[in-house]
């Protein structure tokens, strides 16, 4: 007993604390070794042989020795073995991740960027173009009010959004249809948030939308117009992406069982337009818009005292008041064609009736055909 090496508590110093931990770290080889090397400590050593420094007993009382109690490990030890565990063998010490700062959070930053904007408005610190299109409001506010009718409630798809030019301007032609233009808006958002290069659609409308109020300001600031040739030429100059339906009321109007069949496409005003800036002409179909008020009738009698063009009647409205207003939650489709080139005819090409008559129809046979193509394609109404 008193040939025992007895080590006082915690007086052992870290330095070989360390060099015992990295042993054991070390690859199954070593420990083999450590293994062959403790099981040879406890048969007597021959004189003959002398172990290599790898096989060295580890320090300790030898055979025939009392063995002494384990000593605990000692705090920073198990907090090094814990740091081993994990980071690993090879990277003990190595600094965990950065734990954010409140200020880069993406609250603090929508936060810094609502202020921002705020302060803009209050101090007019914003651009309007000459039509009245407010750009920044468009983006940030109205998007976002209209995005999640786009996203959850109508669960748009949109197709060959690669048709529209990444730059320059080219005239959509769509179909028009669903009691109340919200096609027009969602084909609007579909353009902002899918086109690669983030281009907008500036829509042409009624004049019955800039009579409203409250209405006519708000179609004013998301880049809307009046339908019209003279703005929707100064549009295409600019290099602007328009948008037109020329159906109009005929079209938005209809009755449910004329669902998916296109009125008549006007006096092709659009066609000439777009041959006197040679912009490509792009169809787009939209399936959905016809069954959120599905119209059952319609009462002239209030249209007229009202100043409408139609006073629609469906199941749900006027019967529920405001509730019946609530549109059905339709799976729309917005599909854009291929665009009809127009910069290979010459400039008198657009007082040529025969031409415009034939773009005219090519242009809605497409939007037609692509229409009964989807119709068919969908599983169902609402799904």
């Amino acid at each position: 007993m008193a040939d025992a090496k007895v080590i006082p508590f915690g007086e052992e110093p870290r330095s070989r604390r360390a060099g015992r931990r990295a042993q054991g770290r070390g690859s199954k080889s070593s420990s083999a070794a450590a293994s062959s090397a403790a099981s040879s400590a406890s048969e007597p050593a021959s004189p003959s042989s002398s172990p290599s420094p790898s096989e060295q007993p580890p320090s300790g009382p030898g055979p025939g020795r009392h063995s002494l109690a384990s000593v605990p490990e000692q705090p920073d030890a198990v907090e090094d073995r814990m740091a081993d565990e994990k980071h690993g063998p090879n990277d003990a010490h190595a600094p965990g991740p950065e734990a954010p700062r409140p200020g880069d959070s993406s609250w603090d930053r929508r936060l810094a960027e609502g202020l921002a904007f705020l302060r803009r408005r209050v101090t007019g610190d914003y651009e309007v173009d000459e039509f009245g299109y407010d750009k920044e409001l468009t983006d940030q506010v109205l998007m976002s009010l209209i995005r999640p009718l786009y996203e959850n409630y109508f669960r748009v798809e949109v197709k060959g959004i690669e048709n529209i030019p990444s730059d320059g301007g080219a005239l959509v032609v769509s179909n028009h249809s669903g009691t109340l233009p919200l096609d027009g808006l969602m084909m609007q958002v579909a353009v902002h948030d899918n086109h690669p290069a983030g281009r907008h659609l500036r829509l042409l409308a009624a004049d019955l939308v800039f009579m409203l109020p409250v209405v006519n300001e708000l179609a004013r600031k998301a880049g809307h117009t009046l339908a019209c040739a003279e703005d929707a030429e100064r549009l295409l100059e600019r290099g602007e992406i328009v948008g037109v339906m020329p159906e109009g009321f005929k079209g938005l109007g209809k009755p449910f069982g004329e669902r998916y069949k296109l009125q008549r496409f006007g006096r092709g005003g659009f066609v000439s337009t777009a041959l006197r800036h040679g912009v490509p002409i792009v169809p787009c179909s939209i399936v959905g818009a016809e069954e959120i008020y599905p119209m059952i009738g319609n009462s002239k009698t209030l249209a007229r005292l009202l100043g409408f063009p139609y006073f629609p009647i469906t199941p749900t409205f006027p019967w529920l008041g405001p509730l019946g207003a609530l549109p059905l939650p339709t799976k729309w489709t917005i599909q854009f064609g291929e665009p009809i080139p127009t910069d290979g005819y010459p400039p008198e090409a657009a007082e040529d009736p025969m031409l415009m008559f034939n773009l005219t129809d090519q242009v809605r046979e497409q939007i037609q055909h692509t229409l009964y193509k989807l119709l068919v394609q969908r599983r169902s109404v609402f799904f």
